[in-house]
């Protein structure tokens, strides 16, 4: 048996599992779709059947330690960036800073915006955003630069600035 049959069968024990790790059932809903994927796309899988559930399983926790580490990187380089950014500038820049991006994003293309969201803003790699988008890595990387110059420009037309305080 085909291991496209076999899965179906182990569905809600993994669902069990995915939803034990994650806490979170639509988190565990994308868990186990990527291991099944995952699986589908492994170029050797056991022949056993008794085999199969616990490999079907190491899949799912191995998945979700490398989504942890990503969230954990993230959350790290987005404090850090925080912290340089305080220490670099007055509060009221900060602020004014991230209003203005947000702005930008806002009235840039979507297309424009699905690229930053997914390399700059989530963290993804050039081949990662490739595959999500179905484009090849090149278009990526072209999409990304005309997209940070396209926010750019929005944030320089702006006639926004911050007051300037009195010295006394």
């Amino acid at each position: 048996m085909s291991l496209r049959k076999k899965i179906p069968a182990l569905l809600p024990e993994m669902k069990a599992y995915a939803t034990a790790l994650t806490k979170e059932p639509d988190s565990a809903e994308d868990l186990i779709q990527e291991a099944v994927r995952k699986a589908l796309s492994a170029a050797q899988v056991p022949e056993e059947p008794e085999a199969l559930r616990p490999w079907l399983f190491r899949i799912i926790r191995n998945l979700h330690i490398d989504i942890l580490r990503k969230e954990k990187t993230r959350l790290e380089y987005s404090a850090d960036v925080a912290r340089l950014s305080e220490e670099e500038r007055p509060q009221q820049d900060t602020v004014l800073n991230n209003i203005l991006v947000r702005q930008a994003l806002i009235e840039i293309t979507d297309n424009e915006r699905e690229i930053l969201y997914l390399v700059d803003i989530l963290g993804l790699k050039y081949s990662e955003a490739a595959k999500v988008l179905e484009i090849a890595e090149g278009t990526v990387m072209s999409r990304l630069s005309r997209a940070r110059r396209s926010m750019l420009e929005r944030i320089e037309q702006t006639n926004v600035a911050p007051l300037k305080r009195k010295r006394s």
